[in-house]
C-alpha cells in the first residue's frame, strides 16, 4: 500500500497574538489555582490534590511559555527589520 502524500504545497502557518494568548492562559491557570486553594482540605479528603497542583504547574509552565514566545516574537521582528533594511537603502 502506498503512503498518501499531498500534491499541493502546505499553506503558511497562521500568526496571531501568541504572546497575549499565552499570557491569558497563564493568568487563567493561576486564577484557577487561587480559586481552588481555599478548598484544599476538600481536595485532600477526596485524594484529588493533584487538581490544585496541576493548576499551579500550568501557571509555572505558562511563565516559561511567556518568556519563550516573547523571545520568539522579538526574533521574528528583528528578522523582518533586517530583511526590510536593504530594501530601504
Amino acid at each position: 500500500m502506498e503512503k498518501w502524500t499531498p500534491k499541493h504545497e502546505a499553506p503558511e502557518p497562521l500568526e496571531g497574538p501568541v504572546v497575549a494568548t499565552i499570557t491569558g492562559g497563564t493568568i487563567l491557570w493561576f486564577v484557577l489555582f487561587l480559586v481552588q486553594l481555599p478548598f484544599y482540605g476538600w481536595f485532600d479528603d477526596h485524594d484529588a490534590t493533584w487538581w490544585v497542583w496541576t493548576c499551579l504547574a500550568g501557571a509555572g509552565l505558562g511563565l516559561i511559555g511567556i518568556w519563550y514566545v516573547r523571545g520568539r516574537d522579538a526574533a521574528i521582528k528583528r528578522d523582518a527589520a533586517r530583511k526590510a533594511a536593504p530594501a530601504a537603502e
